[in-house]
């Protein structure tokens, strides 16, 4: 009886092993979505980006040019102090997301 269960048990998880590998494997798409103080503003679907193209977001406390790829994305220019969200440099996957805290703006990817 007891071996009954194990084995059952492991098949099931080695199908949910399976089946979450597919699903990373196929992918979904990878969508750029830019939030300002909290909210979306702006959701961009970057597999159906054929070309690089550049849009300016202002907020009440600045602004942030911010570029889109065939995968990927990048704040190119603001008029914050620091600059941090420009030297971050362009993001491809959901692990980090771009943050401008001066202008309260945040680029984060949904895969």
């Amino acid at each position: 009886m007891k071996r009954k269960t194990l084995f059952w048990a492991g098949l099931f998880a080695l199908l949910a092993v399976a089946g979450g590998a597919v699903a990373l494997l196929r992918g979904g798409g990878t969508v750029a979505v830019v939030t300002v103080d909290g909210r979306a503003v702006d959701r961009v679907d970057l597999a159906a980006v054929a070309a690089a193209y550049e849009r300016t977001y202002e907020t009440p406390w600045g602004w942030n040019t911010v570029r889109f790829s065939p995968g990927r994305v990048a704040v190119v220019d603001a008029d914050c102090p620091g600059h941090d969200c420009v030297k971050q440099g362009d993001i491809a996957d959901g692990a980090i997301p771009i943050v401008c805290l001066p202008h309260r703006l945040v680029i984060e990817i949904e895969e």
